[in-house]
């Protein structure tokens, strides 16, 4: 019989609440539209209603992920503590969990526009989604993409009533480089993938892995300078698009020999070149 601490324990583990990189992943391109989508700050409400979004909707995510891989978590090395796996949590539990985290989000979007409430159902759709389509298709980052930079439309949509072209770059900026670094996350589960049949971009690309998130990279680097030259930013903006590309030069070096640990190092340092930009965005819009 498991204790209400072991109950919370599970629930902090299958939300990934003690790892939030997921997280910050989702949040600095969603500020990014933000602060792009209002010319500066935002202001309080939809900075806080976006990153309290973001927060429950990537703990969704995490939860009906482990839901859908809860019978081969077990037999990949970094995944076979998972609470679904180990016991602490059943797959009832899992689901209402998920459950209550779409009616919190929802919540939080109901104080939104009637717009961005339509746009969430897609949203959800794509979070949903996501875990599964690794057994129909080797390109399931794509989905991720796409739901790790949903946010950004809604964003444009909540602010400018409206989806304007530079809405639509940043969104593909953000997919590319969410393929990008879960290519690299991908990397570190390859021959446990290979053996139970589960399929990603690491598998699809095979020997020319590097040199595709390499390409990923420049035109993730190429659209955020077109963005950079539609808003007419200046040198601040360019400055944390650069540092992004020094990242890119120093994940690819780790990649180099696909060891797994330096794979898994590759994908957690895109933080801090997505970090980079939103500083970047933030100051050009403080000074100017």
């Amino acid at each position: 019989m498991t204790t209400l601490s072991q109950k919370w324990q599970a629930t902090k583990l299958i939300t990934r609440m003690d790892k939030p990189i997921g997280t910050y992943l989702l949040l600095w391109p969603t500020f990014w539209a933000l602060w792009v989508a209002a010319d500066g700050f935002p202001g309080w409400h939809l900075t806080i209603a976006f990153a309290l979004g973001v927060f429950v909707m990537r703990s969704a995510g995490c939860v009906i992920n482990d839901f859908a891989d809860r019978k081969i978590d077990g037999d990949v090395k970094r995944t076979s503590q998972r609470p679904l796996v180990s016991g602490l949590m059943s797959s009832k539990e899992a689901l209402l969990l998920f459950a209550l985290l779409i009616i919190i989000a929802f919540a939080i979007v109901l104080t939104l526009s009637w717009y961005s409430i339509q746009l969430s159902v897609i949203a959800v759709i794509l979070a949903a989604s996501y875990p599964f389509m690794k057994r129909f298709t080797h390109f399931p980052q794509v989905v991720l993409g796409a739901a790790f930079s949903w946010g950004m439309i809604m964003a444009f949509a909540q602010i400018r009533g409206e989806i304007p072209t530079v809405a639509w770059l940043l969104f593909t900026a953000n997919v590319l480089w969410t393929i990008a670094y879960d290519t690299m996350y991908a990397m570190v589960d390859k021959d446990d993938d290979v053996r139970i049949g589960v399929k990603s971009t690491a598998i699809a690309f095979g020997r020319f892995d590097k040199v595709i998130i390499a390409l990923l990279q420049v035109s993730t680097l190429a659209l955020l300078i077109k963005v950079g030259q539609m808003q007419q930013f200046n040198l601040f903006y360019y400055g944390g698009v650069a540092i992004a590309a020094g990242s890119f030069f120093y994940q690819q070096d780790l990649i180099k020999q696909r060891d797994r640990d330096d794979c898994f190092k590759a994908f957690l340092n895109n933080h801090y070149g997505l970090l980079a930009v939103l500083l970047a965005i933030i100051i050009q819009y403080s000074i100017y």
